[in-house]
């Protein structure tokens, strides 16, 4: 979900909305959207029975934007997990029920505070499927930006819906969690003729021939009720095509006529936005229907499965909300504690937008980012307390530190594990359409990687805070560089993180970077530089979020007694040799093993160290290119490295 920057000046008793500066920084999508939701929504989940899970829904709504109130009937197909004689639907108290039929008849239903309780004639068993007809009408509580909204722009009335992330209750009957997607839906909206209905999936007629326009949409894709949504109003329609491989998508917006000129103007940029997801991350999740935009009155813009509800055509908030379709409502967080993995993913999939479309600004985005993370000692991305909506959707944490998150990971794989491992979590037969826990990401990620990555989700997932560097360096008459390597943390609740550094030295017009396995405090490095440096800087991508790093050159440094210390140089394409440089101070017998992704030993050596520094090398002539696991064992000295042949 994205918001946008909306101010308010208060001027002679009237308020005026100045959009000109709107959404300008991920900062301001999260806030207003936080602070939206503590506005509009009680901390009340799902009561819905777990006893049947639904299939389909068919919603038929009469709605007048003039008038704040909903009638109509929800049909739900479902299929039940036990045999019972009822089901329970969530439904808020202020909407009554006129009826419910089953089979053609009405039956028994009971009330309870935002519950619906259907009473069948008989004993339904399970693994049937059946269906059942809620015929309600009522006004929806009155929440400010809440999740049936009544508004107005110019003189003109709107009604919208935005329910994440318990809202769905208030206005419609359906299963509120997050442990049900309907397989498809159909939505029937009537209203006054001269508005017309935005919904979700694709507009199959809309007949106006009288005082009342009937617009039918059907969405043949899973989605969660929160994502279900509709709006109403004068709308003016416009129509684009993207080509996206071999399919023409339809991109559909919906906009007051009075912003005409600006969405006409903007929408080229989720254009190519949509070229750029579809090309990284997977085909665009509902290809067979259509990608649109549909203006409304909030601060900022909800990613409704097909239809992004959006205040204004801005380049971060369409980026955002487009990202949500693979992110958010292809794949559905399974739980308001790994919201991030709707949110961290679509603020980190506009930075990626940005990087490619405006690369010189890349660095300052990602320096800015990193500030508003760090700002504060603590926090965690996983959510301790989903009954809090303001921290469900704290911009620090669920949004930008959940992207610095994926910006890490991605620096810790490399760009192509990164983004085939993504690939491979979004097309997950486990988890496409349906739902997913921060679990579910690492898995595909380790399957594709070869990598363990529980000691880096304990750190930057479950963990708080981040990492301070102190780096001192000194250099030998060979220009070689040797380094010391130390960290302090924000947090108590990880004590070290364990990350690959980048360390550039510069000389006048020279410069290089290495990049050194960080794996232990106070740890030692020897890296050729082959110039005098006389600055080093730490991370100087900002591929890490850290705080207050120190680089000092130290002309005292040298390596601890008994102390080994391994590197590994980089491979050249040309080379077929692998280079180590082993510092100790004492002579010793090491064992070095070779292993690739699936465990087995390819190579293995036993070496004698007796020099204080040695290079030692390795011979991979005869292995196939992929990735590989070096094993180093000296006495209690244990280390592992990882090793790229092209």
């Amino acid at each position: 979900m994205g918001k946008g920057l909306v101010i308010l000046l208060l001027l002679g008793g009237k308020i005026f909305a100045q959009h000109e500066n709107l959404c300008k920084a991920v900062d301001d999508i999260a806030a207003i959207e936080r602070n939206s939701f503590q506005r509009s929504h009680s901390v009340n989940r799902s009561q819905a029975s777990s006893n049947f899970q639904v299939t389909y829904y068919r919603c038929v709504w009469d709605i007048d934007p003039a008038i704040r109130y909903i009638k109509g009937s929800v049909t739900s197909h479902f299929v039940t997990s036990t045999s019972s004689n009822t089901i329970s639907f969530d439904l808020a108290s202020q909407l009554t029920v006129d009826s419910v039929y089953y089979h053609g008849n009405k039956i028994l239903f009971s009330r309870s505070t935002d519950l619906l309780q259907i009473n069948f004639p008989s004993r339904i068993q399970s693994g049937q499927k059946d269906s059942v007809t809620i015929f309600y009408q009522g006004i929806p509580a009155n929440t400010a930006f809440g999740s049936f909204n009544q508004t107005t722009h110019g003189d003109v009335p709107v009604l919208w819906t935005l329910s994440e992330p318990y809202g769905s209750k208030d206005w419609w009957p359906c299963r509120n969690g997050l442990d049900d997607k309907a397989d498809s839906i159909d939505i029937i909206i009537s209203c006054p003729n001269l508005y017309k209905a935005s919904s979700n999936g694709l507009l199959i007629s809309e007949d106006d021939s009288g005082l009342t326009r009937i617009a039918v949409y059907k969405h043949r894709y899973p989605i969660a009720s929160y994502l279900v949504a509709f709006a109403v109003t004068n709308f003016k329609v416009l129509n684009h095509i993207v080509e996206l491989g071999t399919a023409n998508l339809p991109v559909i917006t919906y906009c007051y006529p009075e912003s005409e000129n600006i969405f006409q103007q903007n929408t080229p940029k989720v254009l190519q936005q949509l070229s750029l997801f579809h090309e990284y991350f997977g085909a665009y999740p509902f290809l067979r229907e259509k990608y649109g935009h549909t203006q409304f009155s909030w601060g900022g813009g909800m990613e409704h499965q097909t239809n992004s509800f959006i205040v204004t055509p801005d380049e971060n908030l369409m980026a955002h909300e487009l990202a949500h379709q693979w992110f958010g409502d292809k794949i559905t967080c399974g739980s308001w504690q790994d919201i991030w993995l709707n949110e961290g993913f679509a603020t980190y999939l506009s930075y990626f937008y940005f990087e490619k479309s405006n690369p010189a600004n890349h660095i300052n985005r990602l320096r800015n980012l990193n500030i508003s993370i760090t700002n504060s000692p603590g926090g965690s991305v996983w959510v301790d307390d989903t009954t809090n909506v303001g921290r469900i959707f704290n911009s620090r944490l669920s949004y930008n530190k959940g992207a610095y998150l994926l910006h890490m990971l991605r620096w810790v794989l490399g760009d192509t594990l990164f983004f085939r491992g993504i690939r491979q979590y979004i097309a997950d037969p486990k988890l496409a359409y349906g739902f997913a826990r921060t679990n579910d990401l690492k898995r595909n990620l380790e399957q594709v990687s070869g990598k363990n990555l529980t000691e880096f989700f304990k750190d930057w997932y479950a963990g708080q805070g981040y990492p301070s560097y102190t780096v001192k360096w000194n250099q030998d008459n060979n220009h070689n560089a040797l380094l010391s390597v130390s960290q302090t943390t924000s947090h108590p609740s990880a004590d070290f993180f364990e990350m690959p550094l980048a360390l550039k030295f510069k000389s006048g017009s020279q410069e290089k970077t290495v990049v050194v396995d960080n794996t232990k405090n106070n740890e030692f490095f020897l890296e050729p530089i082959g110039f005098k440096a006389d600055t080093v800087i730490i991370d100087p991508e900002y591929w890490i979020l850290s705080r207050s790093n120190v680089s000092v050159k130290d002309i005292t440094l040298t390596i601890p007694a008994s102390d080994y210390e391994i590197n590994v140089f980089p491979v050249p394409a040309s080379s077929n040799t692998v280079t180590l440089s082993v510092t100790n101070s004492v002579s010793a017998t090491m064992s070095l093993r070779l292993f690739n992704t699936m465990g087995q030993l390819v190579w293995q050596q036993q070496v004698s160290t007796t020099a204080p520094v040695e290079l030692i090398q390795i011979n991979i002539s005869k292995l196939s290119a992929g990735v590989y696991l070096l094993r180093v064992d000296a006495g209690s000295f244990k280390t592992t490295r990882h090793i790229i042949k092209n």
